[in-house]
């Protein structure tokens, strides 16, 4: 297996094991996990879009992202339980089959040295897109 069918296997496992949990709550998709708050459902799946996005458009390919109407699912926002704040799940749900089909697409037009180009992530980020080196990375085993 390539690193571009790594990546690939790995966004369908992910977006499968995230995916089965949100649609567990649809029938009450603003249930916060806690008595304090915390991440409902539907802003997991508004996060992930929104996220995905940024990751594909803003960090990959240098462009804004292309959901400006998720910004309430940012990082650093606070969820609410007021549903007038959100889209529906079912307008997110068709905006999950979008992103991942555009980081599919994006992936087949890569070659394997593609993956070593620099991008457009903040500063912040940088150390997530660094060319992975395997003496620079720390030993799980020990």
């Amino acid at each position: 297996m390539n690193t571009i069918d790594f990546i690939k296997t790995s966004l369908a496992s992910s977006q499968g094991w995230a995916l089965g949990l949100i649609l567990d709550m649809k029938d009450a998709p603003l249930t916060q996990p806690t008595s304090n708050g915390g991440n409902h459902p539907l802003w997991v799946l508004g996060h992930i879009v929104r996220a995905e996005s940024d990751l594909l458009d803003a960090f990959i390919l240098g462009k804004p992202n292309r959901f400006p109407e998720l910004e309430a699912f940012s990082m650093g926002t606070t969820p609410s339980t007021d549903a007038s704040k959100y889209p529906s799940l079912d307008e997110l749900m068709g905006k999950l089959e979008e992103i991942p089909a555009a980081t599919l697409a994006h992936l087949d037009s890569l070659s394997e040295a593609d993956l070593d180009k620099s991008t457009h992530a903040p500063e912040e980020f940088e150390p997530a897109f660094a060319p992975w080196e395997p003496s620079s990375q720390p030993c799980l085993l020990t």
